[in-house]
């Protein structure tokens, strides 16, 4: 830990008086950077967002590259624009890099960690010590947002620096909260508008006013909501401004977005066990009918999770169709194949289908659905291409059901 440089300088003089947030989890990420971006503008301030879905200062959407110079020359321009407020995605991928020690963070957030990328980092281990190092290297006094309720995030907390500010969250949906919380959801409620959060009393919560809304639908978004509260309250935004930005905050591309409602429709970016069961789960809590759920999983990338997340599916689901995701040089066959071993192995009473065509897919589900049924189009999200092989054919979920149902 002595060999730790904290704080991390400033990467050049013009980014000495810059604040920025970090986010980084497994899920969640983009729509808690997207919310905590929200209540900085609600608080009449200009904010920058760079994720997975792009970089936006304000409403207006920069190339954000590919390289940490292009990154650095961006947030260069929007510091030159006048923008003081930075909130940043922080891939598992981009901190093995070492962006946590090129880039100073002064708040980190923890969203949650489960399974995935494992091809990149070798190891569960390998997997969570990157996470981990967005909070090594917080300055003395900086906030650090952690997830009371998921066990890696006390990992994180034994690992950092025990002068780093700790702030807790917590969602009941997640489990029992393993250290005390600094805002909690006493109660949690869905419904195909957003999502509405009770607070459990506390200091904070009653500066909040007692409870939350959002746009975004899904028990998970309630866990966005509380981390993104936390981050910004952390660093003095308004209270007001926080409940006021998180309930104006449009729903991001592709998470549990609502596309159509005769029949209801939504496209989903869940591609890890945890997140295919939180989405199902949202699913069902919204429709009287069938959960139908079409989704694959992609290929190079984490074969251990595709068992689970078929027999996360064939439980959760009442009609699965297997399909492509991004194969890239995988048999896509074979990545099916693997996905149904796990959902007949888990018991789970599903019908199972396969068609590998993801248009036709999308397709086939759309016309198997009932009045009363939802339809999750689950894997791809925001995304507008499908890799396969070594190349990226033009594809979006969003397009192809909205083409099929006319948003209706």
């Amino acid at each position: 830990m002595s060999a730790l440089q904290r704080p991390v300088p400033a990467a050049a003089p013009w980014a000495e008086a810059l604040l920025s947030y970090g986010v980084t989890g497994t899920n969640g990420k983009t729509s808690t950077c997207a919310l905590i971006g929200a209540c900085v503008r609600a608080a009449g301030r200009d904010v920058l967002v760079v994720g997975t879905t792009g970089a936006f200062l304000n409403d207006t959407e920069h190339d954000k590259g590919k390289s940490f110079a292009d990154f650095s020359a961006l947030i260069e321009r929007a510091a030159a624009a006048g923008c003081r407020d930075f909130v940043i995605e922080t891939t598992s991928f981009g901190l093995q890099m070492g962006y946590a020690k090129k880039w100073r963070f002064d708040v980190g957030v923890f969203t949650n960690l489960s399974p995935d990328h494992l091809k990149t980092h070798g190891t569960w281990e390998n997997y969570l010590a990157a996470k981990a190092q967005l909070f090594l290297h917080l300055g003395p006094g900086r906030p650090m947002v952690l997830n009371a309720a998921d066990v890696h995030a006390t990992y994180i907390d034994r690992a950092t620096p025990a002068d780093v500010r700790r702030l807790w969250f917590r969602s009941p949906t997640r489990g029992p909260a393993l250290v005390p919380a600094d805002l909690e959801a006493e109660h949690v409620a869905i419904d195909r508008d957003g999502t509405a959060v009770t607070l459990r009393p506390s200091p904070m919560a009653e500066a909040l006013g007692g409870s939350l809304r959002v746009r975004m639908v899904g028990e998970v978004f309630a866990e966005n909501a509380l981390a993104a509260a936390c981050a910004c309250f952390a660093t003095g935004v308004d209270p007001a401004a926080i409940t006021a930005g998180l309930a104006a905050c449009p729903v991001v591309p592709g998470r549990f977005e609502v596309l159509s409602r005769a029949p209801l429709v939504v496209v989903d970016y869940a591609h890890s066990p945890d997140a295919i069961e939180r989405t199902c789960a949202t699913a069902r809590a919204l429709v009287d009918g069938r959960v139908i759920l079409v989704f694959g999983a992609g290929g190079d990338a984490t074969p251990q999770k595709r068992g689970p997340m078929g027999a996360i599916a064939a439980r959760m689901a009442d009609l699965v169709i297997v399909t492509n995701d991004n194969p890239r040089r995988e048999d896509p066959a074979r990545i099916a194949a693997m996905i149904e071993a796990g959902a007949r192995d888990g018991g789970g009473a599903a019908r199972l289908e396969r068609v590998l065509d993801r248009g036709q897919a999308i397709a086939h589900a759309i016309a198997s659905a009932g009045a009363d049924d939802i339809v999750v189009v689950a894997g791809m999200g925001h995304e507008r291409g499908q890799r396969i092989g070594d190349t990226v054919l033009p594809f979006s979920d969003r397009d192809e059901v909205v083409r099929l149902t006319g948003g209706g």
